[in-house]
């Protein structure tokens, strides 16, 4: 009988261990998904509470880092008013130019958006004044992507091309003519292509 009883006690141990980890795990996922629901929620939540402004601030570079972020130019108080894409223009010493586009959506499968989406995002940014930071290493990006073959890139032309949205008096909206700016050019250095 007493070997019996500790027989159980054992095996009630061994159930306790397993089932241990599993409910650790099963905690962390569960404090996880609060916690990104809820950080999303502030995040989009357009009323600027002072709660709120601290907890962006609190997770923006988690956000920022992991791609999540969102901003509500898209809507109000003022929706974007142009159609942008950014392209490079790849000059050679002794080869004709080439020129790369960034990803396109509208160009895009569905399957193809879903995993390239953050081009867009990145695109958007890109072309801001305070991320010229970012320029150089787009710039060296492309030059690695284009070094093959005899000629290596000589120099980088990263080329912003839109066109505005212009309304029409029936509440639809037009496409203005393209326009085109160079807003960065770049030296490639031998050492930009290892």
């Amino acid at each position: 009988m007493a070997s019996d009883k500790r027989e159980s006690e054992t095996a009630r141990n061994r159930r306790n261990t397993k089932r241990w980890p599993r409910r650790t795990k099963r905690f962390a996922i569960n404090v996880f998904l609060i916690f990104h629901i809820f950080a999303i929620a502030c995040w989009a939540i357009p009323i600027p509470t002072p709660f709120t402004l601290a907890f962006r601030e609190a997770v923006r570079p988690y956000f920022v880092w992991s791609g999540l972020f969102q901003s509500w130019d898209m809507f109000a108080p003022a929706p974007k008013s142009k159609n942008m894409y950014l392209e490079a223009i790849i000059l050679y010493k002794d080869h004709p130019p080439d020129l790369w586009t960034f990803p396109r959506m509208e160009l895009l499968s569905y399957r193809e958006r879903y995993f390239k989406e953050r081009y867009r995002k990145y695109e958007e940014n890109l072309t801001k004044v305070e991320f010229a930071d970012l320029w150089p290493d787009a710039a060296r990006h492309i030059a690695r992507m284009k070094r093959g073959g005899p000629n290596p890139p000589d120099k980088i032309l990263l080329v912003m091309r839109w066109s505005d949205i212009t309304p029409r008096n029936d509440n639809s909206s037009g496409r203005g003519p393209w326009d085109v700016k160079v807003f960065y050019t770049y030296d490639v250095q031998p050492e930009d292509l290892q």
